[in-house]
């Protein structure tokens, strides 16, 4: 955690705006026990949706951390333009992934229905609403980012290529990332991108033409094979270079 996190909650309305914020919970845990921090130390802290600061710790116990806030006058860093479509993959890599791209800068993820997805992934304790929320969390303290990326779980078979239109319409290029593509995907780019990336084991035939009907493009890593948190993170990365 490379920065702390501060929600409307944490801020103590009595003792004036932004002057205290008192966290506990995990955040609180990894104070003391990661950050083996103390009282007197300071802090980078960020105001979620905000700018970020420094905070210094006025008092800590097993209970909370209580910070005096300086300015919070530093804004965070510029997001990616890129909208993440993802085949729902199996829920052990659903962490890693989303913590990845929220802290590569994603700002809109998508969850989606392929044919290849287990209908089974949607019943997931991994994809309740607050374990999703905790994964993009930790992904923005990881990248000194206060800015929440948002999230939409599309279950149903045919959601992603209702979806698709509008997602074509709406961005400069979509651009499809599977093992069967004619093209390598180009380093950077101008505009805004949407990126559909597949599971494990990869589109069908059908669902790859009918991404190419809708106007899609797509576009290939190589010749290997790679796990999907693997290939999300190399896609992104050549998108913001």
């Amino acid at each position: 955690m490379n920065l702390l996190l501060l929600e409307d909650s944490d801020f103590d309305p009595a003792a004036g705006p932004g002057v205290l914020a008192v966290v506990r919970g995990e955040r609180l845990r990894h104070v003391r026990k990661v950050l083996r921090a103390k009282v007197g130390d300071t802090l980078e802290v960020g105001r979620l949706g905000g700018d970020i600061g420094r905070g210094r710790i006025v008092q800590l116990n097993r209970d909370r951390v209580v910070l005096e806030l300086g300015p919070l006058d530093r804004e965070p860093p510029s997001p990616l333009p890129v909208t993440l479509v993802l085949a729902l993959p199996r829920p052990k890599f659903v962490g890693r992934i989303l913590q990845a791209a929220s802290a590569m800068g994603v700002k809109r993820i998508l969850l989606v229905h392929t044919a290849r997805v287990e209908k089974s992934y949607w019943q997931s304790s991994v994809m309740r609403p607050e374990s999703l929320r905790r994964h993009l969390m930790l992904g923005l303290a990881q990248a000194r980012d206060t800015v929440l990326p948002e999230i939409e779980c599309l279950s149903g078979r045919r959601d992603l290529i209702e979806t698709l239109p509008g997602l074509v319409r709406d961005h400069d290029q979509v651009v499809v990332a599977d093992v069967a593509g004619s093209e390598p995907c180009r380093s950077g780019g101008d505009g805004s991108t949407v990126l559909v990336v597949g599971p494990e084991g990869g589109f069908l035939d059908g669902e790859l033409d009918a991404f190419a009907a809708a106007g899609a493009r797509t576009v290939s890593l190589g010749p290997r094979a790679l796990r999907v948190e693997h290939a999300v993170v190399a896609l992104l990365s050549r998108l913001a270079a």
